[in-house]
């Protein structure tokens, strides 16, 4: 999978934890707890920002990561900021080849354990999927 569609993949799980825990998922330990949506996202956004690496360092790339989710935290109804989002990590994605393959794992083993995602959040971009798909958009009949 390329960095593209793995970043619009990755995208909903980690704004899932944004739109949960605000900034504070950049430093709060995954709790048992959490739905599977946004303990993926915590996970994932823990190995992007290299929080989950033997060094600790965060690259450039991870850096300017950390702060498009401070600002999506700051401001979670701002769509510019989750495509700024989407592209942050995408760029991380793209510039760590054996990251790109960890994370598309991690993505593929929820998915293949589970039937659905939560998303609490505006989608933008396209959804893919396969099976049935239900909409339920919280005002209907």
């Amino acid at each position: 999978m390329d960095a593209v569609q793995l970043a619009q993949e990755v995208t909903p799980y980690v704004a899932a934890a944004i739109s949960t825990y605000g900034v504070a998922v950049l430093t709060r330990v995954e709790e048992v707890a959490a739905d599977t949506t946004v303990a993926l996202g915590q996970r994932l956004l823990a190995r992007l920002t290299g929080r989950g690496n033997v060094t600790g360092q965060a690259s450039n790339d991870e850096g300017n990561l950390i702060e498009s989710v401070t600002q999506l935290a700051e401001d979670p109804d701002d769509f510019d900021l989750l495509a700024v989002l989407r592209l942050q990590i995408r760029r991380v994605l793209l510039n760590d080849p054996d990251l790109a393959l960890e994370v598309e794992g991690m993505v593929s083993a929820v998915r293949a354990g589970s039937d659905h995602i939560e998303f609490h959040a505006p989608i933008f971009g396209p959804v893919q999927g396969k099976g049935i798909q239900n909409n339920n958009f919280g005002g209907g009949v």
